[in-house]
């Protein structure tokens, strides 16, 4: 079966075609990833490629309690033992870069972070924190032209100090409302400068800071994750240059040569609404490189289903969180073990490396 074929990811051989989605799991103590961490990816390092949880490049960026950071040495060095755990298991590691902008709460800042965003739009919705329960987002700072260089740069500080301790890859987040995509969706940006307006102005930060990654760490080590039609954290879900706009960026992004781009679906029981065209075939079309989608994948078939679709990898999200070894189980037709959702979010190991 083609699925649990190897694949030839810009010269990084994948055992197979299945892919670990990013998923937040908050067990980042103090957003240091840690040796509990290590041992949940080695675990799951059944999979081709696992593409970590978002992790923040900056301070500002910490929208969660818990989650990683890869902007410290204390950070990068976790990482480092993360990124040797997988290997020593012969999988693919690339971490996800994952700005929250405006989907945050101070309460889940340091004292020398702060709320930014393309514009001072608040996102509807609340944040969980683990000193105050459930907050009200806050209304962010706009960026000027000097926080937007300044993020860029942040970017490309933690991509090139995970290059340097063994880390494959980086994946941008640009999708589920994060700061990225606060610029491209025409809800969150209301600019007016070159940063916002038309399309080709609203990607504009996207290709920037991708064009940057690219040229401190090279194209091979770069991927980008897209929701379009997602409604998630306050995002319209469809606009009149939708489909321009993601025909642009994938047309931006083939001509640097990036490693892939990822598009997460979430239709179906994430509540999304449906897509209003072959968005993720349009994509594929005009990128002609390596697309990974999926969307509620819990058996080889439906695995087997994206790739027949015209997709060269296939990401699974929450069966990986019960199923570590999720590859085997699928390759031999065994049952899966359903996920404890209540403890998705807590900061043990209960929940997370004892299925």
């Amino acid at each position: 079966m083609k699925l649990f074929e190897p694949f030839d990811l810009k010269n990084k051989k994948l055992k197979n075609r299945i892919v670990m989605a990013p998923m937040t799991r908050s067990r980042a103590v103090d957003n240091i990833p840690n040796a509990l961490m290590a041992n949940y990816y080695r675990q799951r390092a059944g999979a081709g490629l696992i593409i970590s949880e978002g992790t923040s490049p900056s301070v500002n960026g910490l929208g969660y309690p818990r989650i990683p950071g890869a902007y410290s040495p204390a950070q990068i060095e976790g990482w480092k033992a993360i990124a040797d755990a997988i290997h020593e298991k012969g999988s693919v590691f690339f971490l996800q870069l994952m700005h929250c902008g405006r989907v945050t709460s101070s309460e889940n800042l340091p004292e020398m972070g702060e709320t930014i965003a393309p514009s001072a739009v608040k996102a509807a919705g609340e944040m969980m924190t683990d000193t105050k329960g459930l907050v009200a987002h806050e209304t962010p700072k706009k960026m000027t032209h000097e926080d937007i260089e300044a993020t860029q740069q942040e970017y490309v500080n933690c991509a090139q100090n995970l290059i340097r301790v063994g880390v494959d890859g980086v994946e941008l987040h640009s999708a589920n409302g994060y700061l990225m995509e606060q610029f491209l969706n025409p809800k969150s940006n209301l600019r007016t400068d070159d940063y916002g307006g038309n399309f080709k102005n609203r990607a504009r930060f996207v290709i920037e800071t991708v064009k940057k990654v690219v040229a401190a760490i090279g194209a091979e080590n770069v991927g980008i994750r897209f929701s379009p039609y997602g409604e998630m954290n306050d995002m319209q879900s469809d606009y009149d240059d939708l489909v321009s706009l993601y025909v642009y960026l994938a047309t931006e992004l083939k001509a640097l040569g990036i490693a892939y781009i990822h598009i997460v679906d979430h239709r179906g029981e994430m509540g999304a609404p449906q897509f209003k065209t072959d968005i993720k075939e349009t994509i594929k079309g005009a990128f002609a490189g390596t697309v990974i989608t999926g969307g509620e994948i819990d058996s080889k078939e439906k695995a087997q289903e994206v790739l027949a679709h015209g997709f060269d990898l296939a990401y699974i999200g929450r069966s990986f969180i019960s199923n570590p070894d999720l590859v085997e189980k699928l390759k031999h037709g065994k049952a899966l073990t359903k996920p404890k959702e209540a403890l998705f979010y807590t900061s043990g190991a209960e929940g997370y490396t004892d299925y």
